[in-house]
């Protein structure tokens, strides 16, 4: 199974690593490669988020990464993370 980040959420990254570089670029720095990283568990543990049903039929889950959410869908050999944000973000 491969992972593909989807613009919007490679868009996400670039906010967030910007907003959090303002205060403290290590904490950004940080934070960013926690995400980044992230779903490499999901290569083993494809389904271990909760489904969405909001975007029912497709099998898109969430995963939560300290205080960020991320959306992510599962199709048949691949795993495409779909947005990424603070959990304290309107949404």
């Amino acid at each position: 199974m491969q992972v593909f980040w989807t613009d919007h959420a490679l868009q996400d990254l670039d906010r967030l690593h910007a907003f959090l570089a303002k205060a403290n670029a290590e904490a950004a720095a940080h934070v960013l490669q926690s995400l980044v990283v992230a779903p490499a568990n999901l290569l083993t543990y494809s389904r271990m988020g909760p489904m969405l049903e909001k975007y029912e039929p497709r099998e898109v889950r969430r995963l939560i990464v300290g205080s960020y959410e991320m959306h992510y869908e599962l199709k048949v050999n691949s795993l495409h993370i779909l947005r990424v944000w603070h959990t304290r973000e309107n949404r």
